[in-house]
């Protein structure tokens, strides 16, 4: 299938700023998406293609940023082997968790293997923050263990989680591509104790967890930590990352009117990783 591609700028650029942008874009059927240091560079098959859509996704007037975009076309390829050329290689992480695609042929062996069909859904290991969360949940006794996926994205975490020894898990995402990417993945793993509900925090089922991942936007963690602290059982983990250093101390902040006492933190390249227990 042949693909147009739009380099979009953004005027102030900022982590914020370009996910309203990236969620924009999804609603008028860009199927995925590549952030480099001065571009979202943003992919839609070219039947599909507007010019009138994209010059009228952010008017003039728009109050958080400006937008401009340069547009090219890609010609019919396949994406499987540009995907594992160019972006997604397998990866080791803590020496313990390879994560790699259906269509690797070359990777090494590992305690878990997590089989992800890359796509627009945010979550091959590659981000940080996955990296982050990865490498926490490898530090946890999740036998017998209740938990929550927040953000679920590609469900990566829900599927370690299960792996790991998790009784039942479940995984929420607000973007319908999400939860198709979680079940598929879920499917690829083997992974049967995984129930995936579309949705944001007021999807939050009426039951209690002993541990939630939220891998999500710091302002939706800000808003959304009441929730979760409502669902969180006495003594349970909550671990939340997708947000940078300097955002630290409010996160703690929030979390501490919250009645969370906090544990532990871990950073790779400014973005933080936290774990904050419930008294």
């Amino acid at each position: 299938m042949e693909y147009s591609k739009i380099n979009c700028q953004i005027q102030p650029d900022s982590e914020i700023n370009r996910e309203i942008c990236i969620a924009e874009l999804g609603s008028i059927g860009y199927e995925s998406f590549l952030e480099t240091d001065l571009f979202i560079e943003a992919y839609i098959p070219t039947t599909s293609f507007s010019n009138y859509s994209l010059d009228n996704l952010f008017p003039i007037e728009y109050p958080f940023f400006t937008f401009s975009y340069t547009c090219e076309i890609i010609q019919d390829q396949n994406w499987n082997e540009v995907w594992e050329t160019l972006y997604f290689q397998p990866l080791m992480i803590s020496d313990r968790c390879l994560i790699r695609a259906p269509f690797h042929k070359d990777y090494p062996l590992a305690e878990y293997e997590i089989i992800i069909e890359p796509g627009m859904a945010f979550g091959t290991g590659n981000h940080e923050t996955t990296a982050l969360m990865i490498e926490e949940i490898l530090k946890q006794n999740l036998i017998g263990k209740a938990v929550l996926d927040m953000g679920c994205g590609t469900g990566i975490l829900s599927i370690l989680a299960s792996m790991r020894g998790a009784e039942s898990i479940i995984a929420i995402d607000i973007d319908n591509r999400a939860i198709k990417s979680t079940t598929e993945n879920a499917a690829y793993n083997n992974v049967l104790n995984l129930e995936v509900i579309q949705g944001g925090a007021e999807a939050l089922p009426e039951r209690d967890f002993d541990i939630i991942y939220a891998n999500i936007q710091r302002n939706i963690l800000l808003n959304d930590m009441t929730q979760y602290c409502k669902v969180l059982k006495h003594g349970g983990e909550l671990l939340m990352s997708g947000f940078y250093f300097d955002d630290l101390e409010l996160i703690k902040e929030k979390a501490d009117k919250m009645g969370l006492l906090f544990q532990s933190f871990t950073e790779r390249d400014k973005w933080v990783a936290t774990v904050f227990t419930s008294k």
